[in-house]
């Protein structure tokens, strides 16, 4: 997979940092050989940072013609209209099926384009009001970490760049080189694109310490158990309103949809790494049944275990 990175004068150089790093990551680990990653600019000119460093060995628009995904990791603060090159470039590449991703202020030149128009975005919290008003068409989502349709993929704030790119990585490659690739430059390997933008403790489901902590450490080692509100507040010594309040604030996620997401990752994984039957999958993971277990990866994925399975087995 060929992928063109936009970058201009000004930007900050860990929002170009951010896909660079994933996507490298991908060929450095060997988990794809075809991934090619490449930085362009409007006239392939080199640009200077928002930090004064200058981005060279840049390319033209001519790589993200050809690029099987094309990526706007950021904007100009102050939502300057993007030129008449760059949203035709953006038009094209859609039209031609090629992956368009606006990461943070990046949503704003591809909101711009039209290929948004109808549907939802996401950007940094503080811009979705502006972005909205500039670009009525698109429904902007100021609380999502990512929100990706298959041809657009929108992030938020800095951070969740690395979150969407994680995500790209998990629907091409599977979800054993999206762990492989967040262990190696050691973020946390799965945060939902519909979790918080904002939360009281913006940290890994693991490490946290305390009763609340211990909890989720707890469960992750047991997602075949009963893992209800009740069985996890009680473990936690709190009442079910404080636990869920709690778990909310430093999650990002009521505790029934983070069960569910840690259980599907656990079957994703089992499904990649092993070769145990569906029915063993769905008891491990905590499903009661293949039956559940089986409409919830629906429901979630867009496909079935078995052909997951398929593209993804790592065996």
């Amino acid at each position: 997979m060929k992928i063109a990175i936009h970058a201009f004068d000004g930007m900050t150089l860990f929002h170009l940092a951010a896909p660079l790093l994933v996507f490298s990551e991908v060929s450095r680990l060997g988990l794809a050989d075809d991934w090619e990653t490449g930085v362009f600019t409007e006239t392939g000119a080199p640009v200077r940072s928002a930090e004064g460093y200058l981005v060279e060995g840049t390319a033209g628009p001519d790589l993200a013609r050809n690029a099987d995904l094309v990526i706007f990791p950021s904007w100009l603060p102050d939502l300057a209209p993007p030129s008449d090159g760059l949203l035709t470039l953006i038009r094209s590449s859609h039209a031609r099926n090629a992956g368009i991703a606006g990461l943070c202020l990046g949503a704003y030149p591809v909101a711009r384009s039209g290929v948004l128009d109808g549907r939802s975005a996401v950007t940094h919290w503080e811009s979705a009001g502006d972005m909205a008003a500039a670009q009525p068409a698109v429904s902007f989502d100021d609380s999502a970490l990512y929100i990706d349709h298959g041809d657009v993929l929108t992030s938020a704030g800095t951070a969740s760049a690395l979150d969407a790119c994680l995500h790209i990585v998990r629907r091409h490659l599977g979800s054993a080189a999206a762990a492989d690739v967040a262990r190696h430059i050691v973020v946390a390997p799965h945060r939902e694109g519909d979790q918080a933008q904002y939360i009281a403790r913006p940290v890994s489901d693991s490490g946290l310490g305390g009763p609340l902590g211990r909890t989720i450490e707890w469960a992750l080692a047991n997602l075949d158990q009963d893992l209800s509100v009740d069985v996890l507040a009680a473990r936690a010594v709190m009442s079910k309103r404080n636990f869920t309040r709690r778990f909310r604030e430093t999650t990002g996620l009521a505790p029934a949809r983070w069960v569910l997401g840690r259980r599907l990752d656990e079957a994703r994984m089992l499904l990649e790494t092993t070769a145990w039957s569906v029915g063993r999958i769905a008891h491990a993971c905590g499903f009661g049944s293949p039956v559940t277990f089986r409409q919830n990866f629906i429901r979630a994925y867009s496909t079935t275990p078995t052909s997951y399975r398929t593209r993804f087995t790592n065996r």
